[in-house]
This record gives C-alpha cells, sequence and structure tokens, in this order.
C-alpha cells in the first residue's frame, strides 16, 4: 500500500510531502495506522547528515503511537484496535547473545533502524510521519490505555533513553542524580528519575527554566553557566545523566561525581568529546553511554510511566508545520516535545 509520509529528500533540504510504499502485512507483521509521531533530535541530526550519509529520500520518526489495523496470521500478541507503539527498531537478528539477553538494540548483526535503516527485505525503513507503518510483531509495544497517546509517543524514543540508564545505575531512594539539559530528553528523566525516588538537581545553562525543572520533580536547579556550580557542586552526585546533544567539557562533569560515581551520555554530539583519563582515577568514576533499550524494558518503562501518571509535555503539531517545529527545536524553543497529529497527512 501506499501511504502518505513528510520526507526529507536529501541533506539539508526541507521535509516536503510524499508518498512511501508499506510492505504487506506478512504472518508475522502489525499494521499499524499511525495517530501521533514525535520529533527527536535524532530526525534532525539524520536529516541534516550529523551523522553521516543517509539514504534519502528518509521519512523520520520513531516515536510512534497507533492503533493496530491488521494483524498477521501468526501474531498473537496484538489485535486490531489496540493501541501500540513502535520506537527506534524493527527489527534485529533475534539469535545473537545481546538480542537473546533483550538488548536488541545492541544486536551484533545490527539492528534495524525504524528510519534509513536496511529493512529484511532489503528495502530502507520509512518512519512515523506518515499514516501507517507495517511493523514485525515482536517490535511493537503495548500502549497502555492511562496514558495519553500524543504525550506517550516520546516515550518510545526520549523515555527509554532515559529510563534504561537510570535504571541500570541504580536510580532511586538515597541516590543523588544530575540531569544534565531540560529539553526533550532531560524533562522526562527529571520525571522518571524523581518517580523512582532519587534526589533530582537540574543543570542548565541558565536559570530560565528553574520553574519548570521544580514542577517536574526536581529539587535542586543550578546554572552551568556560573562557574561556582562546578565548585559548589563538587564531588556531590551518584549519577550524572547528559541529555544534551551538544559538546560539553567532559572534565567538568566528571568532577562532579562521587567516589563510583557515573557520567552517562545518552546525548549525541556530532563532535567526538575529550576526556582527561585523571578525570576517571579520581574518585574511581565512570564515563559511560547508553543507547535506548531493549524491547521488554521499552514495555517496562510505558508501564512505569503508566502506574506514574507521567507523559512527555507535548506541543502537538500539524505535519506541515514540522520544518518550523525542527528551527524551534534548535533554538530550543519548545516545552519540551513536538507531537506530529498524523490525521493531518491524511
Amino acid at each position: 500500500m501506499r501511504v502518505n509520509a513528510y520526507a526529507a529528500p536529501a541533506a539539508g533540504r526541507p521535509l516536503a510531502p510524499t508518498t512511501v510504499e508499506r510492505r504487506d502485512v506478512g504472518p508475522d507483521d502489525v499494521l499499524i495506522e499511525i495517530e501521533y509521531a514525535g520529533i527527536c533530535h535524532s530526525d534532525i541530526h539524520t536529516v541534516n547528515g550529523d551523522w553521516g550519509p543517509q539514504p534519502f529520500p528518509v521519512v523520520p520518526g520513531h516515536e510512534i503511537v497507533g492503533v493496530v489495523a491488521e494483524v498477521g496470521a501468526g501474531v498473537t500478541t496484538h489485535r486490531v484496535g489496540d493501541r501500540v507503539g513502535v520506537g527506534c527498531m524493527v527489527g534485529s537478528c533475534r539469535r545473537c547473545a545481546n538480542c537473546r539477553n533483550g538488548d536488541e538494540q545492541y544486536c551484533v548483526e545490527g539492528m534495524v533502524a525504524t528510519y534509513a535503516g536496511t529493512d529484511r527485505d532489503g528495502t530502507t525503513t520509512q518512519g512515523g510521519y506518515s499514516t501507517h507503518v507495517v511493523v514485525d510483531a515482536h517490535f511493537v509495544l503495548a500502549v497502555p490505555d492511562t496514558l495519553d497517546p500524543a504525550a506517550a509517543a516520546p516515550l518510545l524514543c526520549a523515555g527509554i533513553t532515559t529510563y534504561a540508564p537510570l535504571r541500570r545505575w541504580g536510580a532511586g531512594p538515597g541516590r543523588r542524580v544530575a540531569v544534565v539539559g531540560l529539553g526533550g530528553l532531560g524533562h522526562l528523566a527529571v520525571k522518571i528519575a524523581a518517580a523512582m525516588g532519587a534526589e533530582v538537581t537540574v543543570l542548565s545553562q541558565s536559570l530560565k527554566k528553574q520553574e519548570d525543572g521544580l514542577r517536574l520533580g526536581a529539587q535542586h536547579y543550578h546554572a552551568t553557566s556560573d562557574p561556582d556550580t562546578f565548585t559548589q557542586l563538587a564531588g556531590t552526585f551518584d549519577l550524572v545523566l547528559n541529555t544534551v546533544s551538544a559538546p560539553i567539557d567532559v572534565d567538568a562533569y566528571l568532577s562532579l561525581l562521587a567516589v563510583d560515581g557515573a557520567l552517562v551520555n545518552v546525548g549525541a554530539p556530532a563532535e567526538p568529546l575529550a576526556v582527561d583519563v585523571f578525570s576517571l582515577l579520581t574518585n574511581r568514576r565512570t564515563f559511560a553511554g547508553s543507547m535506548i533499550g531493549g524491547i521488554a524494558e521499552t514495555q517496562e518503562v510505558l508501564d512505569f510511566c503508566a502506574e506514574h501518571g507521567i507523559g512527555a509535555d507535548v506541543e502537538v503539531i500539524a505535519a506541515d508545520r514540522v520544518n518550523d517545529a525542527y528551527e524551534r527545536v534548535l533554538a530550543s524553543d519548545v516545552r519540551y516535545r513536538f507531537v506530529i497529529d498524523t490525521a493531518t497527512l491524511r
């Protein structure tokens, strides 16, 4: 079937209306009528070619919520009418040790990205800025009824991207967590870490979002543009979660860690980051990275957010405003996630 979509025709070019082909529903597939698609900074990096050459034209979108329209004969996990979600991947080998351990995102053979990836039939995957998508049922998540579908869409990327490291590095009661950046990822990191019971601090360039940070669940808020911040908070945190997609002074943020503390990067700047090894030797610190999460863990974050009443703070837009939305994301002019109402594509 051919469906309406918005695609980037080439690197750095504005997105424009188009149509894309969706494969026939196979025995293990789910056809989803998309309701909402979040706009992630990764979409912008891809469209701009920041992460290398891409198989243009590209339909971005890996924060997808919709309703099941058809299931293959072998699908038992989802039924027509169910509200479901799709995140950053739509395939993996399912056989390697990482896949068997629930870390499909680290598939030895390479996960299949929701867009700009190579699908099992050799075609290029196209994402959620469209009216419909066909996805292997294993990579389709159940969206709890208590979640607002528009607010749930960013949980499929921003939510799992922050939940996974918070869980792995033990955010919870008695743990001091700092979130660097209060944007699309950061605002969900604050909500989730607070729901886990951690003492949460926001580290942002300025204090202009301080009221928001405290409302979202942080107990403390500091401006990183103030040099006294790094002196005052030296050796304070068990975990610093860096959500920004721009270069940072890694050594300065490592200095904020207590003994055995970890600085975990989930933002993905185009430029390499430098680190002085002595910043790691001091206090036995760790500098780590984390990329989204496995399918089971993504379901876990959806259920966790439903239990705790957590959704993204979103601004819902029509599809024809996507280029303006990209400009506003780059200008940090959104609180805190744009979500496309894909009904405007029909």
